[in-house]
């Protein structure tokens, strides 16, 4: 079952340019806990950003890479040490809320950031990088900083794709020297990214044929459930 969600969420992530963990940590996060599930959703995320990388390198943007990157690698060091200094059933309490909050973030920041320039993308760096060491799923913060930098298609792609590949890194680096992450939790990511990974390339050709509006709403709903699915389950931890 894991590995066909992962499949599904690579494809989804492929077109909207984030969701893959928004598919995946509610089966995660049960399974392994959050404190050792988003590590293993980070090393997963890391391939499926180096995929895109890749496959889109001469489109980068490397002021804006660097811009998002180099505040958000420290922040999202911060964010990684709070998540494992958490109380035990904490963390999946709060990654619910956070995920259900980011429907309508994600909305505000589409409507109020039209044009950003590289001073705010940092700051915009700083803030989703400490979130993404704590909760790991804020592509649907990025992306809104990302576009109103002016980026669009493949230069969107592989620009956010390469800010967040160093962020992720330097999460991966933490929770490695922290004591959170193990060779068997970095084997797990490997598969997980492994499937994201070929789901990018499987199934890009049957979900390209929604239009933008249905993938906004899918996106919406697979948040909200996935953060209501994830509260439910700290909630039911910290009773």
């Amino acid at each position: 079952m894991l590995m066909s969600v992962a499949l599904a969420a690579g494809a989804l992530s492929a077109v909207v340019g984030t969701g893959a963990s928004l598919l995946l940590l509610p089966i995660l996060v049960p399974m392994f806990g959050a404190v050792e599930a988003i590590p293993i959703m980070a090393v997963a995320g890391f391939m499926a950003n180096f995929s895109r990388v890749l496959a889109w390198w001469r489109s980068i943007e490397w002021k804006a890479v660097f811009a998002f990157a180099l505040p958000g690698m420290p922040a999202a060091a911060a964010g990684a040490y709070v998540l494992i200094h958490l109380p035990q059933g904490w963390p999946e309490t709060l990654l619910g809320l956070f995920i259900m909050a980011l429907v309508p973030v994600r909305r505000f920041a589409v409507v109020q950031f039209k044009r950003v320039g590289l001073t705010l993308l940092a700051v915009a760096g700083a803030l989703v990088g400490f979130l993404t060491g704590i909760f790991l799923s804020t592509g649907p913060l990025s992306v809104p900083a990302f576009l109103a930098f002016g980026l669009v298609r493949g230069a969107f792609i592989a620009t956010e794709a390469g800010a967040s590949l160093l962020v992720q890194a330097s999460k991966i680096i933490a929770f490695r020297e922290f004591g959170a992450i193990s060779t068997v939790d970095l084997l797990y990511g490997v598969i997980v990214g492994a499937a994201l990974m070929a789901g990018t390339f499987l199934a890009r050709p049957i979900v390209a044929r929604f239009a933008d509006h249905q993938f906004r709403t899918l996106m919406d709903a697979v948040t909200a459930i996935s953060g209501l699915w994830l509260f439910y389950f700290g909630l039911r931890s910290l009773l």
